[in-house]
């Protein structure tokens, strides 16, 4: 009896076999195409994330190892239905204040929103007040419109060299970003994040990366 040539392995199978593997193992070309364009699009966006995270946080300091500044920047944060300062809002002054107290600037700009009936700005001027503060060593910027505006404005309107930014953790690396861009010698001070509303402080931080292209560009193009 022969053997029957179809049975068994003829010479050179097992190579083309182990070819044959190779190519179904790997993914079909669409969607390698998708899956690169896919790893570029996440590298582009994450990239300006990197940059402002490093720089800023190379400048995040304790509170009590703050040197003397210019002064103490604190950023809006928004207000509450009464006018009043929201609770992040109200961390910073309250951190800004003590600043101020301990002789670590003998100025507070308060940088926000002011428009119609909307006064950010003079709302963070009376929670100082109250805190013992003095009125005429708090600067107004009523033209706060965002964190690089806050920045260049220190700078170009008040004539400040070098100030201790205080804003909440996740916003600190950022505003510390714009401000050294914006030529301000900035180091800051971070305040607690924590909300009754968790879901927040979840938000802000995933905020942080669209918001840090923006800042990368603003830094390009404003």
């Amino acid at each position: 009896m022969t053997d029957d040539p179809t049975t068994g392995p003829g010479p050179g199978s097992s190579g083309t076999d182990a070819r044959v593997a190779r190519r179904t193992s790997r993914p079909p070309r669409p969607r390698r195409v998708v899956l690169t364009c896919a790893a570029t699009v996440a590298a582009l966006v994450l990239a300006p994330f990197v940059v402002v995270q490093r720089v800023g946080r190379s400048h995040v300091a304790q509170p009590d190892d703050v040197p003397a500044s210019d002064a103490v920047v604190v950023l809006g944060a928004g207000l509450r239905p009464d006018g009043s300062p929201s609770t992040y809002l109200r961390r910073r002054l309250d951190a800004a204040a003590d600043l101020y107290a301990r002789g670590v600037a003998p100025a507070v700009l308060v940088s926000g929103d002011a428009h119609d009936d909307y006064d950010e700005p003079g709302s963070m001027r009376a929670w100082l007040l109250d805190r013992g503060v003095p009125d005429d060593a708090i600067l107004l910027d009523r033209e706060g419109y965002d964190t690089h505006a806050t920045c260049t404005r220190a700078v170009s309107e008040f004539g400040i060299s070098s100030a201790v930014v205080v804003t909440q953790d996740y916003h600190l690396p950022r505003a510390l970003f714009s401000c050294r861009v914006a030529g301000l010698d900035a180091l800051g001070v971070g305040v607690s994040t924590t909300s009754v509303e968790p879901w927040k402080a979840v938000l802000y931080r995933v905020r942080e990366v669209p918001a840090a292209t923006k800042a990368v560009l603003d830094a390009v193009t404003r």
